[in-house]
């Protein structure tokens, strides 16, 4: 499985864009749930399994899309130079 980075920007396969901002347990699966807020409009935060956040795109729903994975973690580069990926 794909490793989450906590803290970081994910582009969603349609487009936008959204922070992560942990990971939870459902208090009776105890499935992992990501954490996550919409870095547009109202930046409302939303949940949803780990191992779906992580998955690749449904090729029967979106047989047309490019990206393979549902979330992309995204670089996002300091304008002062401070920021280095880890």
């Amino acid at each position: 499985m794909r490793e989450l980075k906590i803290g970081r920007v994910y582009k969603h396969f349609k487009g936008d864009k959204y922070l992560v901002v942990g990971v939870a347990k459902h208090s009776e699966t105890k499935e992992e749930m990501v954490i996550y807020r919409q870095l547009y409009g109202e930046g409302e935060l939303y949940v949803r399994p780990k191992e779906m956040f992580l998955s690749a795109v449904d090729r029967d729903k979106y047989p047309n899309v490019p990206e393979k994975w549902r979330f992309t973690l995204q670089k996002i580069e300091s304008k002062a130079g401070k920021f280095k990926e880890p």
